[in-house]
């Protein structure tokens, strides 16, 4: 993987780049839908296409469990699996064993796990990780790392930091020995340290010295304050080397976003704008709002007056309401489009503005109006 950076606002560190990877060229900053289970929710890879999507991210642990490593290697890879001809970022895993934490046992050597769907155990070590991710042919692919909680001890935040350390060392010599054989993918290292700034600094030191393609920030947006957020990403972002790709792991408002981008940051998912998609929440330039709401029943004007998606152009609110009361698998598929293309469209709107050196502006005036809409959630 080459990154290039191709331009840069002289008012912040926001930046333009181009990912360089082995299914095509992704123009960074990016936002990255999740595809957990080899799909994006409601959504064809032809939706994707057609929106503008050039990389989506999927779920080493999930796969792993389901379908399996036999029938996507059987398949020639995930690409030919879910019939993808673009980039796929692949997560190891890590933030699962983070989240499904009554299910797992975190030793050095790895981490024991007991699957969500059977019950079954299972072992994963960092470079059973890797092999999973090179089997997969991730175009980039993620360490094994371990997230400590929001609100964890500093000796929890230290233990777990320590652990992060020595898989990403183990992941790396695992990467390296895939590449000798042939395998085009990229790692990734993940910066950790909890809410703590000295370990933050640390780890993005470790990281920085291990040579890794590209850094991601992980433990952040996991339950703490908004302020500690903004906070914690703005440290840990400043100590990030410039020449390398920068991704900060589960964020996906506009608000987060563009505070990642205005720092720096090139990369980002989130499984938020789909699963509220799906839950009758949708996004506008006035800010989102409830689908669901009674005033809605008779209301025919689009999602958002001003957005160009298919969606918007073709169906009102009032039949989008009618879909989802009357819980059409339609209503789905509607509602997410717009929300990829609503994100979509405001990165793309950050890229210009880079180049025009007008990032602050921009960020300016769409959370003005952003903010200013109201926020209904009344069914």
């Amino acid at each position: 993987m080459r990154f290039s950076i191709t331009g840069r606002d002289t008012h912040c560190a926001a930046r333009n780049g181009i990912l360089h990877l082995p299914h095509g060229d992704v123009e960074t900053p990016v936002f990255m839908p999740v595809g957990t289970n080899g799909t994006v929710k409601a959504l064809t890879v032809n939706d994707l296409k057609e929106i503008g999507y050039n990389i989506i991210l999927s779920n080493t642990y999930h796969l792993y469990l389901r379908p399996g490593e036999e029938v996507i290697e059987k398949a020639g890879g995930l690409h030919n699996f879910i019939n993808w001809d673009r980039n796929i970022l692949t997560d190891s895993g890590g933030f699962q064993i983070y989240s499904l934490s009554a299910l797992r046992k975190i030793k050095p050597e790895g981490a024991w796990f007991q699957s969500h769907i059977d019950g079954s155990r299972h072992f994963i070590s960092p470079e059973k990780a890797v092999e999973i991710q090179t089997l997969l042919g991730s175009d980039i692919q993620m360490q094994l790392d371990y997230c400590s909680h929001y609100g964890a001890s500093r000796k929890e935040a230290e233990k777990a930091l320590a652990i992060t350390n020595e898989w990403l060392l183990r992941a790396k010599a695992k990467w390296e020995e895939a590449v000798s054989k042939g395998y085009k993918g990229s790692l990734f290292s993940i910066a950790q340290g909890n809410f703590f700034s000295d370990l933050r600094k640390q780890s993005t030191e470790f990281c920085t010295a291990s040579g890794t393609p590209g850094i991601a920030i992980g433990g952040l947006s996991v339950g703490e304050p908004s302020e500690l957020f903004y906070e914690t990403l703005a440290y840990t972002s400043a100590s990030l080397p410039q020449e390398k790709p920068r991704y900060v792991m589960g964020i996906g408002t506009p608000e987060y976003i563009l505070s990642a981008i205005e720092h720096g940051i090139d990369m980002f998912d989130c499984v938020l704008l789909t699963r509220e998609a799906r839950n009758g929440r949708v996004y506008t330039r006035n800010g989102p709002f409830s689908i669901k709401n009674a005033k809605n029943t008779m209301d025919f004007m689009p999602i958002d007056k001003e957005c160009a998606c298919k969606v918007c152009k073709e169906y009102s609110r009032a039949y989008l309401r009618h879909l989802f009361k009357t819980k059409e698998i339609l209503y789905s598929m509607l509602t997410s489009y717009h929300n990829l293309y609503f994100i979509n469209n405001l990165i793309q709107n950050c890229r210009n503005a880079i180049a025009e050196d007008r990032f602050f502006q921009y960020k300016k005036e769409f959370l003005s109006v952003y903010n200013d809409g109201v926020v209904d959630e009344q069914l």
